[in-house]
């Protein structure tokens, strides 16, 4: 699939990625053969229902899957160079300088038993060849940068001290402190309120539009993905059902459980008695369907589409894997 911008080379290519966990009743297939581009500054939306594979594409990219979890099939490509093989001392040193990380609860990436400067100190001194002094000093302005006021003085201080909202800001310090190229933000505005959500969103733009980082935002907040990305991807149970310019997804999307999910958004001023619903649930690890995973919740399923796993159509600017969208149907 290719990036928004063809001119220039991407940064991170995702191609036929495969997860799977090995356990007693066999191996369950959590993602299922997804491919994807990223270009330098770009932020690309992940959107699906929990379970639908988020979270673990973004893991998988960092180099975080946690056994029985292991990626089967595919290759992940940064700057050009496969990360999907490397051990973990050389994956371990690629996370943080070239590929940070931003989860949804700040304390799982802050030790609540340390400051904030000897957290954010360690760090940089981990990846910039700086002494203690000079990485205070850059603590501080990542700090400024984020919104953190009084820097000079909340460096010093541990993480039970912050707010939520401000622990997530120093979470994005950071994710950002040695400059990397991309950054994996996982559900980052969850569990704040909308104003904070709101101040985060433009913090992540910001990142984009002064560092040139290009970031994967995994959320299942539409409106969020509406207000921050460039595209955004649809997962429905382990596959991509649809990939595009944001606009273009969430005015006109294409793949049914797309438009379920564009249907089921209330809109301002709007009259209806009910919001669009999706009948029935995804199916678990265990049960999903062959062909189409989405068939037995679909109005628009035909009977071959229990039978033909449909594959990625260009359509528009987009990239739509229905049935629907084959010539001649």
């Amino acid at each position: 699939m290719k990036a928004c911008n063809n001119n220039t080379d991407p940064l991170l290519e995702v191609e036929n990625l495969s997860i799977a966990f090995d356990t007693r009743r066999g191996i369950l297939t959590a993602v299922d053969s997804i491919s994807f581009n990223l270009v330098p500054g770009e932020i690309l939306g992940v959107v699906g229902e929990s379970g639908a594979g988020k979270s673990l594409t973004g893991t998988a990219i960092i180099g975080l899957l946690e056994r029985p979890g292991h990626i089967a099939g595919g290759e992940i490509r940064f700057e050009g160079s496969r990360i999907d093989n490397l051990s973990r001392e050389q994956m371990r040193r690629m996370r943080g300088k070239k590929i940070g990380a931003i989860f949804q609860d700040p304390l799982t990436s802050l030790n609540p038993l340390y400051t904030i400067e000897r957290q954010l100190v360690e760090t940089i001194q981990t990846h910039l060849d700086l002494n203690r002094a000079e990485a205070r000093q850059r603590a501080i302005e990542l700090l400024e940068e984020v919104g953190i006021p009084a820097p000079d003085k909340r460096i010093d201080h541990y993480p039970h001290q912050f707010s939520g909202g401000m622990r997530q800001r120093v979470v994005i310090a950071l994710a950002i402190c040695a400059q990397p190229k991309l950054v994996i933000a996982d559900e980052p505005t969850t569990a704040l309120d909308v104003s904070i959500q709101a101040q985060i969103i433009v913090l992540l733009k910001k990142m984009c539009r002064e560092h040139g980082t290009a970031v994967i935002l995994i959320t299942h907040d539409m409106g969020v993905i509406a207000e921050t990305c460039d595209r955004v991807a649809v997962m429905y149970s382990g596959r991509l059902a649809e990939i595009g310019p944001v606009r273009q997804v969430i005015g006109q999307p294409c793949h049914p459980y797309t438009q379920g999910l564009m249907g089921s958004i209330p809109a301002i001023g709007a009259k209806s008695e009910r919001l669009t619903q999706i009948e029935g649930a995804m199916p678990r690890l265990l049960d999903i369907p062959s062909g189409c995973a989405f068939h037995p919740r679909c109005k628009e399923a035909m009977e071959r589409c229990s039978s033909v796993r449909p594959e990625p159509i260009h359509y528009n600017d987009s990239e739509v894997a229905c049935l629907l969208f084959e010539k001649g149907t």
